[in-house]
């Protein structure tokens, strides 16, 4: 099957719209792809959202318009980047690496941050005159208390998500990130990919699969954060209680990271029917309730169910049996992630040397500075010091990778048999 951006690697790093003939010709095979997909159907599934119309006209339109005319605007990113006491310079490198005009992008130093951390980062973002251009970085003015484990981490999130909902009117995709979290590929790569989709994909890993130690250490216990009480703080405690595994809704976890659509997101904070209120009523008193609130608000919900993609967008390597944390990137992960097609990796130690490769070899960032784009229309060592139109991408070999992922996410065998599984 023909792919995303079937071009040379020597072309791929040129504007799109010089690539546009070529590109219409791949938009054409993975929207053919899509439809299919969508098409499908199978026993007690509704369709998504009636999208097969539209990719049918989207298809015809390509073949009988100019295909110039025909290349679709990128879509807009809307990101949160949490932190804790110390992240602040990691905090910044990683919006430099993933930072675009186009998008927008919001900071959260969480309350065990000193005020000492806020302001240094406050300073950086006021010397950046792409950010004062842009208006497109925000900070959580009124910084959370955060606790490991705790659902104070899933009411920072959603505290995240509605300022971004309230910040701007027109992104597409919420995608939350810790300062430990690193790009493995451009935004341009990215939003080139992401512009032929639909903008109802939900990625996220998730299973109803929980198994026995999940159950008896996750799911039954009742835990009290008192980041939602206390001005310090302090570790989750455990009732003595037990509670019975729900029988009004089926649980799902999974993934704590995921590019959520803007419909869902609205739907978590302001939600037409109970179920998110309900829900985030039980995850109040979860163990690690961000690796199964949105999860389970999704699977549970006639509306979204059939928008999953079982995928969180990620690298992250682990263990064999897997333990509590991820293993800590290096340069001995460097050819696995960078083949993986993952958009993002986690987690990294603070100035990693695996870093400074990924920003030599995959993002072309020098030091200090943005990672370039078609949005770059300077020279020398910062490319990006001249800018010229936001909408402007160029994509470069990473792209393929990343569409090389979502073809395998997307296809027939792949994404109908792994939606919300009830296992």
């Amino acid at each position: 099957m023909k792919k995303l951006m079937q071009v040379p690697f020597s072309l791929a790093a040129m504007e799109r719209k010089w690539l546009s003939p070529l590109l219409a010709t791949a938009s054409l095979s993975i929207l053919l792809l899509l439809v299919g997909i969508f098409t499908l159907g199978s026993s007690g599934r509704r369709p998504v959202l009636g999208l097969s119309r539209e990719l049918v006209q989207s298809v015809q339109g390509i073949t009988d318009e100019d295909p110039l005319a025909r290349l679709p605007r990128p879509p807009k990113l809307a990101y949160l980047i949490s932190g804790t006491i110390g992240d602040g310079p990691q905090m910044q490198r990683t919006l430099q690496a993933l930072y675009h005009p186009h998008n927008y992008y919001l900071l959260h130093l969480d309350r065990e941050a000193p005020e000492s951390e806020r302001l240094d980062l406050s300073r950086y973002l006021d010397s950046e005159p792409v950010f004062l251009e842009a208006k497109n970085v925000f900070v959580v003015a009124k910084a959370n208390l955060v606790t490991y484990k705790g659902p104070t981490m899933i009411a920072a999130t959603l505290h995240g998500a509605a300022i971004l909902l309230r910040k701007a009117k027109d992104w597409n995709w919420f995608i939350n990130l810790s300062a430990s979290d690193y790009p493995l590929i451009t935004q341009d790569d990215l939003l080139h990919v992401l512009s032929y989709l639909p903008k109802d994909l939900n990625f996220i890993e998730h299973t109803s699969d929980i198994v026995t130690w999940k159950e008896e250490q996750r799911v039954k216990p009742i835990i009290i954060d008192p980041g939602f009480y206390q001005l310090e703080k302090s570790d989750i405690f455990w009732m003595t209680q037990r509670r019975a595994v729900p029988s009004a809704f089926r649980l799902f976890t999974g993934s704590a990271w995921a590019a959520l659509t803007r419909n869902f997101i609205e739907y978590t904070n302001s939600g037409w029917d109970n179920l998110p209120r309900t829900v985030l009523m039980y995850y109040a008193n979860f163990v690690s309730s961000p690796e199964g609130y949105f999860h389970t608000v999704l699977c549970n919900s006639e509306e979204f169910r059939n928008t999953t993609v079982n995928h969180d967008l990620h690298y992250i390597a682990w263990d064999n049996p897997p333990k509590q944390h991820p293993l800590s990137l290096t340069l001995d992960f460097f050819h696995n992630m960078t083949m993986s097609g993952a958009a993002f990796a986690r987690k990294f130690n603070k100035d990693d040397p695996v870093l400074d490769k990924i920003d030599q070899d995959i993002l072309r960032r020098p030091k200090g500075k943005f990672s370039p784009g078609g949005w770059c229309v300077g020279s020398g060592d910062d490319p990006c010091a001249a800018r010229g139109d936001y909408t402007l991408l160029r994509p470069g070999p990473g792209a393929r990778r990343f569409e090389d992922l979502v073809v395998r996410l997307l296809s027939p065998e792949n994404f109908r048999t792994q939606q919300c599984i009830a296992v």
